[in-house]
């Protein structure tokens, strides 16, 4: 079985695990739901706006700049 890795905001995480749970579901089974139905539908199993993407991908760039970013860099991001 492969292992996959990704990042996350922890907050994000947090509130996912405790609502997978309640679902009865760890988080990687719910991950693996969600490709299993990206798979079978062969799309995104939810519909995205691009209004929603730009959100999201704005939000994922910020997570992983805070990885890459000198100091003074990483203050121009908090401001976007």
């Amino acid at each position: 079985m492969a292992q996959v890795n990704i990042r996350i905001d922890d907050r994000l995480k947090e509130e996912g695990e405790l609502l997978f749970r309640r679902l009865g579901l760890s988080f990687s089974s719910a991950v693996s739901v969600f490709v299993s139905q990206a798979v079978r539908e062969k799309a995104i199993p939810f519909k995205i706006s691009e209004n929603r993407a730009k959100d999201i991908t704005l939000a994922s760039e910020k997570a992983l700049a805070k990885d890459w970013l000198l100091p003074e860099e990483d203050a121009e991001w908090r401001d976007l």
